[in-house]
């Protein structure tokens, strides 16, 4: 865990904050465009934010936070009780989402979903490769960093509001693609699914704010073994592997319990997961807030 100090927090757009959370000590941990921090609030809530600042400066990391009135208490608590000078812990970054080298690049955002694109697009348009953003919002005024896109990057951005302009025609931007264009998107599951109509999945890469709704066969009683210690585990129906170890005395970190951030991460000895997560999970690994086990017995590296 890395300790750092809100340098600043300011409104960036309706609904939105912008947080610039300094090193409390030598340089922070060095991330990629598509990286997420765990940022441990006050109120005991983890929470899971992209980082949308220049990889290259060590000294800060800057997150934007959209005020969500069904908010679980992390972001109400950002935008209500937050201010500079409070030190938080932040994870060290993980990815998820990377940018894979690709002759050229479309990124679509829709709202915050624009957070994890922002970077990225720095990076492509310095490493000479083309692209182009299609930034999607209710109104300008409630999307953050648009007009600092439009300053940066000219006509490789197009924002679109969707109250006057509808929303952007996919299947169009799908037939101008140049062949290798690798589509990054972010935003809501409607745009997401929709860019998964338009743009089939070989060369899209998306990354969502909540699981894809799937159906699974009814839970199974199974056994995690803790590896190190010899702690045989019951994980009954109904109840998580993440909150069986939990109770059993071996906690681990956690943030979404969605499938969605990988905080939880586990190294599987022996045994088949279930994954049910959101992320895909490594071979060897498995998110236990939402998988479990197809055999018997789970061993895992605790």
């Amino acid at each position: 865990m890395q300790q750092t100090t809100i340098d600043r927090i300011e409104p960036i757009a309706e609904g939105v904050v912008s947080l610039l959370l300094r090193g409390a000590t030598a340089p922070l941990a060095p991330w990629e465009p598509g990286a997420h921090i765990d940022l441990d609030l006050p109120n005991w809530l983890t929470r899971q934010y992209s980082l949308c600042g220049d990889p290259g400066d060590r000294t800060s990391y800057r997150i934007a936070v959209r005020y969500d009135p069904l908010s679980r208490g992390g972001s109400e608590y950002i935008h209500r009780f937050l201010r500079a000078g409070r030190t938080l812990g932040v994870s060290l970054p993980r990815n998820h989402f990377p940018l894979t080298p690709a002759p050229a690049y479309l990124f679509l955002a829709g709202g915050i979903g624009i957070t994890p694109l922002l970077p990225m697009l720095r990076a492509a348009v310095a490493s000479g490769v083309p692209a182009s953003l299609v930034y999607a919002g209710h109104t300008e005024a409630t999307m953050p960093f648009a007009a600092e896109l439009r300053a940066a990057h000219g006509d490789r951005v197009r924002i679109v509001a969707t109250r006057h302009q509808g929303r952007p025609d996919l299947t169009t931007l799908a037939s101008a693609l140049a062949p290798g264009t690798l589509v990054y998107a972010c935003g809501p599951a409607p745009m997401l699914d929709a860019a998964v109509t338009a743009f089939g999945t070989e060369r899209l890469r998306t990354e969502r704010f909540h699981p894809t709704p799937r159906t699974y066969a009814p839970d199974a009683h199974f056994e995690a073994l803790c590896a190190r210690s010899g702690h045989a585990i019951q994980v009954p129906p109904g109840e998580s592997l993440l909150d069986a170890l939990t109770h059993a005395g071996h906690p681990l970190p956690s943030g979404c319990r969605e499938g969605v951030c990988g905080s939880c991460e586990l190294t599987v000895v022996e045994g088949e997961p279930e994954h049910r997560d959101d992320i895909g999970a490594p071979t060897g690994r498995m998110y236990p807030c939402v998988s479990r086990a197809t055999s018997p017995r789970l061993v895992l590296d605790l």
